[in-house]
């Protein structure tokens, strides 16, 4: 991979580990903010810890180079669920930020989204083996 490459592959698992890990405290020590958003979804307060639980998962896989694929797909998974309840249930704004949250989801999304793309000679190789065993089963 060329260097360029690589500084804008470590600027996305910085900038996505950075905010998974900054939300943190918010969601393990239930701050209001958190609470309120996870009690509007009806999943307070198991929803709040276990999405902080697969985030901080996330953000340890990310920075480790040989898993930050796995990390990504993670935190993907999870920002397209909390972008996915902004645009359903909760609104772009909470408690009056703005849509700073919202505004986070989508930089951690295009984040993870960065790394999968920049990571994909890790990752493709496992997906066309199963793609190919799952061929070859159904024959």
């Amino acid at each position: 991979m060329k260097k360029p490459l690589i500084y804008l592959l470590w600027a996305a698992r910085l900038l996505a580990a950075l905010i998974l890990l900054q939300t943190l405290y918010f969601k393990f020590g239930a701050q209001a903010e958190s609470v309120y958003i996870f009690s509007k979804l009806s999943v307070e307060p198991w929803g709040r810890i276990g999405s902080g639980v697969v985030e901080l998962i996330a953000s340890i896989l990310i920075l480790i180079p040989r898993t930050s694929w796995i990390g990504a797909g993670l935190g993907l998974g999870v920002m397209a669920g909390a972008i996915g309840a902004h645009l359903t249930v909760l609104g772009i704004d909470i408690l009056g930020d703005g849509g700073y949250l919202f505004f986070l989801a989508l930089v951690v999304a295009l984040s993870c989204g960065t790394i999968l793309v920049l990571t994909r000679s890790q990752w493709w190789p496992i997906v066309e083996q199963v793609l190919n065993r799952s061929k070859t089963a159904g024959a």
